[in-house]
């Protein structure tokens, strides 16, 4: 539920490379954008290994109000007070942290969050800790939830679905180039912002991939068959996750859903859905290569990689170049009054941070 600031092009974060408006992406593009890839990964490499400072103190900023809640804490909107401007501010209790045994993956997001830049992402702004709680501060998204928006509307026209999914493959393809395994895509994880433009959110899950991992994590509807019989897995978990977020979107349901979760593995690892009659011939085909239990015909994984997706006939009419850089209309533009409204969110009771007069777990969260 929080955000780094819009993506605005500049001759230092604008990615430029001319060409003539065509339907699919040319080898000679994605070997232009293979280069900026490469220099993001660069400047991913440096933040990582880069002991962030931040200058804002927390006696700087007040709350407003609750934005969301959690099973570590909570979210709330933050007002600098002397520029007056917001933040979200995700609270997390160091006590529930060490309970759970959630400290490695806790800093583990601060680090990824600290160091990762891109348009649809989000990012961090600066972070405090006190005695009884860490902050990651993020820039407030007036937008709200993805899943808000597609519940109100019931699903999302094609138009409006594919250019979120635009976004979302590219935001994939600059985590795995950065040897990053996201493991948590689905609509509650993505923010839209003002622009009508997407952001991934909540990195809690994330992590540095060299190789294969075993980790069960994510959402029961959203795991990928190979997570769910532990064969170990990379980056092809994410890519079954976007064909689940993909058919979510047009349909305004998961194609695998039961009333356990047992009962949901199954239908996942069967690999077996019905699509809506209303789905375009080319969204279904999409779709089935994508949702593919064998991840060696799966989108994404194959040799050609997401130039399967870009020179899909489903994103026929799609210019990569024009999303990437934010100059693409939004077939949607959230609704908001002012710049702290917040009526795309659920209203919580606000409760006040009760601190403890000692330091509670020093040594844990000490690299914090």
């Amino acid at each position: 539920m929080y955000s780094r600031k819009s993506f605005r092009p500049s001759s230092n974060s604008t990615y430029n490379f001319k060409s003539a408006v065509r339907d699919g992406y040319t080898a000679q593009q994605q070997e232009q954008y293979t280069k900026y890839l490469k220099k993001l990964k660069s400047e991913f490499e440096e933040r990582w290994c880069k002991k962030q400072r931040f200058s804002v103190e927390i006696s700087e900023t007040e709350t407003v109000t609750t934005l969301g809640t959690g099973a570590f804490g909570r979210v709330l909107l933050l007002k600098h007070k002397k520029s007056h401007r917001l933040y979200a501010m995700k609270v997390l209790e160091k006590e529930k942290i060490v309970k759970m045994k959630q400290v490695e993956h806790t800093l583990n997001e601060k680090r990824i969050l600290e160091s990762i830049r891109f348009p649809f992402t989000v990012y961090m702004e600066f972070t405090f800790k006190d005695n009884t709680y860490v902050y990651f501060i993020m820039p407030f998204v007036s937008g709200g939830e993805m899943f808000t928006h597609l519940r109100r509307m019931g699903k999302f026209e094609e138009p409006l679905a594919k250019f979120y999914a635009t976004q979302v493959i590219l935001a994939l393809e600059y985590l795995h180039f950065c040897s990053l395994v996201y493991r948590d895509l689905k609509p509650e994880n993505i923010m839209i912002e003002k622009t009508g433009y997407l952001k991934i959110c909540d990195f809690g899950f994330c992590k540095v991939l060299q190789g294969r991992t075993w980790t069960l994590c994510g959402t029961p509807e959203y795991l990928a068959p190979e997570l769910i019989l532990s064969k170990g897995y990379g980056f092809s978990v994410d890519w079954w996750s976007f064909g689940v977020l993909l058919f979510e979107m047009n349909a305004g349901y998961p194609p695998f859903y039961a009333n356990d979760s047992m009962r949901t593995y199954e239908k996942i690892v069967s690999g077996k859905y019905r699509c809506p009659s209303g789905f375009s011939t080319d969204l279904r085909d999409l779709i089935r290569n994508i949702l593919q239990v064998d991840i060696s015909h799966r989108y994404g994984v194959m040799r050609n990689g997401v130039m399967d997706f870009k020179n899909h006939k489903w994103f026929r009419g799609i210019e990569w170049d024009s999303v990437l850089n934010c100059r693409t209309q939004s077939p949607f533009i959230p609704k908001f009054k002012c710049p702290g409204d917040t009526t795309n969110f659920d209203r919580y009771e606000d409760e006040p941070l009760v601190q403890h007069t000692r330091c509670r777990f020093e040594s844990e969260f000490i690299d914090f």
